[in-house]
């Protein structure tokens, strides 16, 4: 598992998951550091009817619009939150049983993670239950679609 460390404006060192040796490299070794700056912002989790909501909030413009153009380009990607504590994952959890959608908003985006089905909507209600409490506890959450950050909070 790599360890992830906290930049100004976002998280740095993701490594490249589940892909081969890079040219010129042996196999068996580690692929190398993939670094992204990922915009910082406020992040608010919320119980909604059929699973949960997550409002990313950014402090200015720039990390706003970045943001917006990270979620366009990854829209309809399976969403995911990775809480974080000491850059160590303490926890992950992926919304794979639900519908994710993204909506734009002034300052950030609002995404939606929903299931019609009501065991599908009680878990992700429950990783909703679970990333609130972490975050109350000191934990920062990476916001990931497809497996790429998309943002961190702060």
């Amino acid at each position: 598992m790599a360890s992830m460390m906290m930049m100004e404006r976002g998280m740095m060192g993701m490594p490249a998951m589940g892909m081969g040796p890079m040219a010129g490299q042996k196999p068996g070794m580690a692929a190398p550091a993939n670094p992204m700056m990922v915009p910082k912002c406020t992040m608010t989790f919320e119980k909604c009817a059929g699973g949960m909501k997550v409002m990313c909030v950014c402090e200015d413009k720039v990390s706003a619009g970045m943001l917006q153009n990270l979620c366009a380009m990854m829209a309809g990607g399976m969403m995911s939150c990775a809480m974080m504590m000491n850059g160590m994952m303490v926890c992950c959890c992926n919304m794979m049983m639900g519908h994710c959608k993204v909506e734009m908003t002034k300052d950030g985006c609002c995404m939606m993670c929903t299931s019609g089905d009501q065991e599908c909507a009680a878990m992700i209600q429950a990783c909703c239950d679970c990333c609130e409490s972490m975050m109350k506890a000191g934990c920062t959450c990476c916001m990931m679609m497809n497996n790429m950050p998309i943002c961190c909070s702060c």
